[in-house]
């Protein structure tokens, strides 16, 4: 059985104090082996034709389309990958805020439209220079919660979630709180 040595990088003064600056006050990196760990679920897609193409899952069919903003037809009832991220990564974000809500004393409200996250993923950089990325921005709004509360559940519900554990000192995200009376 192999094992693996995690050693930081230091790249450059400039990019660790960005880094340093996006998480003072945050917990300490855990470390999660994710070649070893068990696997609790296993999802499988099957994509023909790329991003004007047919995604084909165990639960899952949707066609693809190129957005209009990229060229494409933007054809309605398809969607794109940059969609099916953001439906993913709000929904797993949610998940996680209902999962850690007790850990910090708090009780989420029982009624789903009372608790809302709201994902934009952008596509950036240079299509032209194929030197693209992502940028998140997730807004959530919760009924009944005041801010403290809330900002508590968000900051716990950010190391736990799987994708933003995934896009974490990679993907630039902000996450902006509203209380909703």
């Amino acid at each position: 059985m192999s094992s693996r040595i995690f050693t930081p990088v230091i790249r450059s003064t400039r990019l660790n104090a960005r880094v340093a600056s996006r998480s003072l006050g945050a917990a300490p990196r855990r470390f999660l082996n994710t070649e070893t760990a068990p696997s609790l679920y296993a999802a499988h897609a099957r994509v023909v034709g790329a991003r004007v193409g047919h995604v084909d899952g165990d639960d899952l069919k949707v066609d693809l389309t190129m957005a209009k903003a990229l060229g494409g037809k933007g054809d309605a009832g398809k969607t794109n990958p940059e969609e099916l991220f953001a439906a993913g990564y709000g929904a797993c974000f949610q998940s996680a805020m209902n999962a850690v809500a007790p850990s910090v004393g708090v009780k989420m409200p029982s009624k789903p439209e009372d608790s809302v996250v709201e994902t934009t993923v952008h596509l950036v950089g240079s299509m032209k220079d194929l030197d693209m990325g992502l940028r998140v921005e997730i807004k959530v709004k919760v009924r009944g919660l005041d801010k403290e509360d809330l900002d508590k559940v968000v900051s716990k519900a950010r190391q736990v979630c799987p994708y933003s554990r995934a896009t974490k000192d990679n993907v630039y995200t902000t996450i902006s709180v509203e209380k909703v009376e």
